[in-house]
């Protein structure tokens, strides 16, 4: 898909912006998607559970104590803001607005005469390295709250702390680069809320600040280089050498602070139409998905960039943060828009469905830190002194990419990108058509899905129907006649004049099928990882089994759990163990597995999880290999 202007901004509920927007699609509002199903039901427990209870106003007051000097206090309101004001369209839940409204006057009366919103002391400010972090977040839940009411003032406030950071940073003053985390990243990440500002501003001087972050990601010689590394095809685990501890300033390969500057730069295309710019971008993003994504859909240990795709079935300290899947999961979504490439929609699936809802606790209510392959997952600890982390406040942001992405418009098209329950409404740029797309279906569970589109009037356009890479057979029909040319990784663009009612038919391939590595294997079925389980109390996890034959699809048959907090469960017969004179030695036997995302979700040992399977040595067929372990 050519990348073109279309004539509507890419946010719908954002009032004006100020340059042309160079990007493939336009993404529904929140307030225009309703999500039923398995994914609604978990939508809704965390807006529920997790949103609406997080306290607004106590994470604005830390703003008025001004006496911090090292950690990242300032950082949870905007992260809230980010899930809270979108949640709200989606929800329009009264009390969580009550909740919004109160806790943006909190922060507005820290506001310092200067423009300073934050909580470090005047000696500390640039010199704590997560305070210009902190600024970022500020100015990103100001933004939203000004795009959600209008509100003038509020879009003042943030413009202060923008310009005080101005008056700080910049040629002849303190560069920003060296008052952050890591190569500079997390003060470099603020690019993004600048480029916000001058899309609602047009004021010239923020579009002048956003070209000097930009510099200094690039020319400082100790610099990220964010830029010329991607271009020149450096793996995002090598852009520097390892670091003796993983928190130092020369820690290049932090996968969430990188992440959140690509992010900035995929702003500053939009803005500019630099071309140079979206090549590094979209490299950066094709290099991790090569290198680092994992079968659960995210990456990293020690929240680092590791070469992690390559090395996912050995353990690992601090597996897949969940500032790391949430943040994967919205550069994607930026990615699908700014490119229209439906290869970025299957990772948004993935991730979706496997590491962004195993990381949701049971209850809805919190997320777990990490997520390994195997084990055990947990909240993790407290931070800052605050009963809250990093990925607690990060994770409800997960499903603000799920909204965004779901149906999609170029310029004269309608894109389903995701499929699940639900309905959405977008207008197409170029007529103005609002087009409403209503999926009847149990997908993942089952493999058909039903969508009855709805023109506000009826008129020629195509639907484009993402078919996922690994559905290798996929039958599509319009209002019972069947549909040929289907190609899995790829838009089936489905032109016609289109009239209410119309009905298109979509059975994908949710057969088994795997894949082996490192002497391991796993299953997958559909866009769900499946893991063992050691509540099926069918062996011992860890046992090595046989792997199936993986040239073909896998037998998978679905098993009704005794455990009503499983979601998906199947057998797969699989011969385990080493000793072949026993009976399960000789002969395939059922073993359990289920979906991920429900794997381990009590948190504790009673429901110690294994995605990746042990394949056992063989002798006869398996000629000697001596062990080279991977490079450092």
């Amino acid at each position: 898909m050519s990348i073109m202007k279309p004539t509507l901004p890419i946010l719908a509920f954002t009032a004006s912006l100020a340059a042309p927007i160079w990007a493939a699609c336009t993404c529904a509002s929140p307030s225009d998607v309703k999500i039923g199903g398995y994914l609604g039901q978990r939508l809704d427990a965390c807006i529920e559970h997790n949103v609406k209870t997080t306290d607004g106003q106590s994470l604005a007051a830390i703003f008025k104590n001004r006496t911090e000097k090292d950690t990242w206090q300032t950082e949870f309101w905007g992260k809230w803001m980010h899930a809270a004001v979108p949640l709200y369209r989606y929800s329009s839940d009264a009390a969580l607005k009550a909740n919004i409204d109160a806790s943006v006057k909190t922060l507005l009366d820290t506001q310092r005469g200067d423009g300073y919103i934050g909580n470090y002391t005047d000696e500390a400010q640039l010199n704590g390295p997560w305070d210009v972090w902190g600024r970022k977040y500020t100015m990103l839940g100001l933004i939203h709250y000004y795009d959600l009411t209008g509100d003038k003032a509020v879009l003042a406030a943030a413009c202060r702390v923008a310009d005080h950071l101005m008056t700080q940073v910049g040629p002849g003053k303190r560069d920003l680069y060296k008052v952050g985390a890591y190569h500079g990243m997390a003060s470099c990440s603020n690019l993004e809320p600048i480029l916000w500002l001058y899309n609602r501003t047009n004021d010239a001087k923020y579009l002048d600040f956003a070209k000097y972050i930009v510099s200094q990601m690039e020319e400082p010689e100790d610099s990220a280089k964010l830029v010329t590394k991607a271009l020149a095809g450096v793996d995002v685990g090598s852009r520097f050498p390892h670091p003796k501890v993983w928190w130092a300033w020369e820690n290049g390969m932090k996968a969430y602070e990188m992440m959140s500057c690509y992010q900035g730069l995929a702003e500053f295309y939009q803005v500019t139409g630099d071309k140079r710019i979206l090549d590094a971008v979209t490299a950066t993003a094709k290099n991790i998905i090569a290198t680092e994504i994992n079968a659960a859909g995210s990456g990293a240990a020690f929240e680092c960039w590791y070469h992690g795709a390559a090395r996912e079935t050995e353990p690992a300290y601090h597996m897949m943060e969940t500032c790391v899947t949430t943040t994967w999961l919205r550069f994607c979504e930026t990615l699908l828009r700014l490119t229209g490439d439906p290869a970025y929609a299957d990772q948004l699936e993935r991730t979706l469905y496997n590491a962004y809802l195993a990381a949701l606790s049971h209850d809805a209510a919190t997320f777990s830190k990490y997520c390994p392959l195997e084990g055990m997952r947990g909240r993790g600890e407290d931070q800052c002194r605050m009963r809250t982390n990093c990925c607690i406040a990060n994770g409800p942001r997960g499903f603000v990419a799920l909204l965004e992405s779901l149906l999609m418009a170029d310029a004269d098209a309608v894109l389903v990108n995701l499929y699940a329950e639900s309905r959405a409404s977008i207008a197409i740029p170029n007529t103005g058509n609002k087009v409403t797309v209503e999926q009847k279906t149990d997908y993942p569970a089952g493999d058909t899905v039903t969508l009855v589109v709805t023109p506000a009037k009826e008129a020629a356009f195509a639907l484009k129907l993402r078919i996922p890479a690994w559905s290798a057979t996929t039958s599509v029909s319009i209002n019972g006649q069947a549909v040929a040319d289907v190609k899995p990784g790829a838009y089936l663009p489905l032109a016609r004049t289109w009239k209410v009612g119309d009905t298109v038919t979509l059975k994908l391939d949710l057969r088994g099928r795997g894949q082996v590595k490192n002497s391991h294997f796993v299953l997958e079925r559909g866009p769900i990882v499946l893991a063992r389980d050691a509540r099926f109390n069918d062996g011992n996890i860890h046992e090595v089994a046989e792997s199936p034959d993986l040239s073909k699809p896998i037998a998978l048959t679905p098993a009704a759990s005794k455990n009503p907090d499983i979601w998906l469960t199947f057998t797969a017969d699989l011969r385990t163990g080493t000793n072949l004179e026993t009976e399960e030695g000789q002969k395939p036997h059922p073993i359990h597995f289920c979906d991920f995302a429900s794997a381990g979700d009590t948190w504790k040992e009673d429901s110690l999880y294994r995605v990746w399977q042990r394949i056992p040595l063989s002798v006869l067929n398996a000629p000697y290999v001596p062990y080279n372990p991977p490079a450092q």
